[in-house]
């Protein structure tokens, strides 16, 4: 899909890839996972018009972590566009600061962990039926190939390190598991990630003809991810993905996991160690 066309178009082929899954999700617990960045904001509009449309409903959930991101002004700022366009934010604090991730020998990843925890605990809170339950997460297609360039440095060309080489299958294992825009759970909850086959020129170009704010303030520990980084370079590149291509370059070169490898998950490994 190229982003010359309008928001529009790029809603009206989506819906109809869609369709059913959208047509399954009237009477579904529906949280939709919400960052206030730029893919999570695409994944709420698409998800947002859909949801008049199919008539469901669905509630916005979002972790206001790390908190020098989420002030009050960018809240408020984020929350008042989509309070316009009918849907609330609701935004979970945590009771830590960002003190606790700053001596982190890796922040990221401990900011990730903080993040699954509090995820955990609004399921846990508040899921009635976990077989009627539908979480919407907003990861990208520029997320996916980043995972597959990461596991190709990391794992692949790097020379083999045992003290490392477990954790680094531990991350490919978490991440390659987001290369699926839908997976339904052994325990009847289902798994959607609706803009996983977007670009990112696609995607600044429904924020941009929609006039989304998007959160402003950058993470001050964003330059150790190797995501963002690639993602920068992307950019700069003008590059576009194919998500069968990448997809299928996964599944034979990469030793992509098959869906039943996750599907067969227990609820409480896969929230805590995977989503």
């Amino acid at each position: 899909m190229k982003a010359n066309v309008s928001a529009d178009f790029i809603y009206i082929q989506w819906k109809e890839e869609y369709r059913h899954v959208l047509e399954s999700l009237p009477d579904k617990q529906i949280y939709m996972l919400f960052s206030g960045g730029k893919d999570s904001s695409m994944a709420m509009d698409l998800i947002l018009r859909a949801a008049k449309e199919f008539r469901f409903d669905f509630e916005a959930h979002a972790a206001a972590f790390p908190v020098h991101r989420y002030t009050d002004k960018e809240k408020d700022k984020i929350g008042s566009y989509w309070s316009k366009r009918g849907k609330n934010i609701i935004w979970h604090k945590t009771k830590e600061t960002d003190e606790y991730i700053y001596n982190a020998a890796n922040p990221c990843l401990l900011c990730q962990d903080l993040r699954k925890k509090m995820l955990k605990n609004i399921l846990t809170s508040s899921t009635q039926d976990w077989n009627n339950l539908v979480l919407i997460a907003g990861y990208s297609l520029w997320d996916i190939v980043s995972y597959s360039i990461e596991h190709l440095i990391s794992n692949i060309f790097s020379t083999p390190d045992n003290h490392t080489d477990v954790e680094k299958n531990k991350r490919f294992l978490e991440t390659a598991q987001r290369f699926y825009p839908l997976m339904k759970m052994k325990e009847g909850y289902t798994i959607f990630r609706p803009v996983i086959k977007f670009n990112n020129d696609e995607i600044q170009k429904i924020v941009s003809e929609k006039d989304i704010p998007t959160l402003s303030i950058p993470c001050r520990f964003e330059n150790l991810r190797p995501k963002k980084n690639m993602e920068k370079y992307f950019d700069k590149m003008g590059t576009e993905f194919n998500y069968n291509q990448v997809f299928d370059f996964a599944r034979k070169s990469l030793g992509l996991p098959c869906i039943s490898s996750y599907t067969s998950i227990n609820r409480k490994e896969y929230l805590r160690n995977f989503f």
